[in-house]
């Protein structure tokens, strides 16, 4: 007999341990297990270990709503992220309900009998095995990127290059970079990370970047956390956050001066602002932190550099430009982005019918069009994920609830009649543009379109009706027995 859990989550990092939490808060009739193909919680904040790794947008709002991040610091550290965490994970319980080394890999809805049937590997001392379980409902907190690499360009001359070559998302324990010239090409978030963090370690470091990327230097604590009660300070936060990115929207000459005038007052007097001035508008592309200006002191205190222009490959000792300059290296960090991949490559079918995702369309930026009792979560590109992800596993567990006291056995997006069609991410980045193809894009009205507004949001996805005119609620002829829930009981919430 398979076994079966109500709920099966996908993914153990910041995504899946909030959900499991809030299945476990707001819906504890529910069975449910985690599925975490690495050995370890986290997510991102256990893979990505390179120097100064650490979240790019406040503790107040990338924590939990239902667990307040009680420390004063606003940004944090990596290894301080994956502790929250765990302690997050342990006080709900739902530490015992993950399956570490378990991938999932296949999932078909059966609709006559209204539950997914999976195929998972099982990673462990004997090698891969392969087992199968059945759910209710699948939900997918696998991120949007590849856990097994990231992206980098092709450079010619790579064979010649005398020197190390590193992606920041697989960084070698053994790399030693004091006392050596360090080129980072890139100049987004991870390399405005890496930067002061490689300067701090002793490395003589050249940032490479093929056109500037606008950045914001922030406080890297709060000093009213601790003094105001938390719902406050996260209150606080939101709306800080919100009024910046809508000023931007409206006014981004006035936000882009302004960014530039903070960046001129932490850099040498006369540095080039050339640097620092994007040829796009503020939140075109998602705005880079660097707390307390770390990254404007790392280049004043002449540890770091910027070098802007088109790599055009590699030499024997470093880089060279597209317009003939070269930048000397003995190691060099490819901070070039995320390889794009919504669901971690699980094969999606529907009655056997494979799920082309980029055909489908996303309801109320958590579910798929089509696609029963399924859901993902994707959080905000202009604020905090969790803020978003947030509200999404709320939205699931009321649905879940609404379907279990209605007798319902299946929840399925309806497409809208609207055909407009728009991409599900409004931003110009790089890997955004790159993996645009293979995500599901969004409607022109609600509830198939995303603001990127968290009010509304809260709105929809918290008071809102569950079962609106997007999204039919249907009772399956259950064809066969259905598996025996119990045992999704003592696998969803022990070890």
């Amino acid at each position: 007999m398979e076994e079966h859990v109500d709920v099966l989550v996908v993914g153990a990092g910041l995504s899946g341990i909030g959900a499991a939490c809030q299945l476990r808060r707001l819906a504890p009739g529910l069975t449910f297990a985690v599925l975490e193909a690495r050995e370890r919680l986290g997510g991102t904040w256990d893979l990505f270990r390179y120097p100064g790794v650490r979240s790019d947008s406040d503790m107040f709002t990338l924590g939990y709503s239902f667990r307040p991040w009680t420390d004063r610091r606003a940004i944090a550290d990596a290894a301080s992220i994956r502790a929250y965490l765990a302690d997050t994970a342990r006080e709900f319980g739902v530490d015992r309900a993950i399956r570490y080394g378990h991938r999932l890999v296949a999932a078909d809805f059966d609709t006559a009998r209204g539950l997914w049937r999976v195929r998972v590997e099982r990673t462990g001392g004997t090698g891969t095995t392969t087992t199968t379980m059945t759910c209710g409902f699948l939900f997918a907190c696998t991120g949007y990127y590849r856990y097994d690499r990231g992206h980098t360009p092709d450079l010619p001359g790579r064979e010649g290059f005398g020197g190390r070559v590193v992606h920041p998302q697989h960084w070698p324990e053994d790399l030693d970079v004091a006392g050596r010239r360090v080129a980072v090409i890139g100049s987004g978030a991870t390399a405005v990370t890496l930067v002061p963090a490689l300067a701090e370690r002793g490395a003589r470091v050249t940032m490479v970047q093929r056109s500037p990327t606008w950045i914001a230097s922030l406080p890297s604590t709060d000093r009213r956390a601790g003094r105001w009660p938390h719902r406050l300070v996260r209150a606080r936060r939101i709306a800080l956050g919100a009024v910046t990115y809508e000023l931007s929207r409206r006014a981004p000459r006035f936000v882009g001066g302004r960014l530039l005038r903070e960046a001129r007052a932490r850099l040498p007097r006369g540095y080039d602002m050339a640097h620092f001035t994007p040829r796009y508008a503020p939140w075109d592309q998602r705005l880079c932190v660097v707390p307390d200006g770390d990254l404007f002191e790392a280049i004043g205190s002449g540890a770091a550099q910027v070098v802007t222009g088109a790599v055009g490959g590699f030499t024997p000792g470093g880089l060279r430009l597209a317009d003939g300059r070269e930048v000397d290296a003995d190691v060099v960090v490819t901070a070039t982005g995320l390889a794009v991949s919504l669901f971690d490559g699980v094969h999606l079918a529907v009655d056997g019918a494979p799920v082309d995702v980029a055909r489908t369309v996303a309801y109320k930026g958590a579910m798929l069009s089509g696609v029963p009792n399924f859901a993902f979560a994707f959080g905000y590109t202009n604020a905090s994920w969790t803020l978003k992800v947030d509200l999404v596993t709320e939205f699931v567990c009321r649905l879940l609830l609404r379907m279990r006291r209605t007798g319902a056995t299946t929840a399925t997006p309806q497409a809208p009649p609207d055909p407009a069609r728009a991409p599900l991410i409004d931003l110009a980045s790089g890997y955004v543009r790159r993996g645009a193809a293979a995500l599901p894009s969004q409607g022109t009205r609600t509830p198939w379109r995303l603001h990127q507004d968290y009010l509304r949001d809260v709105l929809l996805l918290r008071h809102r009706r569950v079962d609106d005119r997007g999204l039919r609620l249907s009772t399956a002829p259950l064809a066969g027995a259905r598996p025996d829930a119990r045992a999704g009981e003592r696998a969803g919430v022990a070890p």
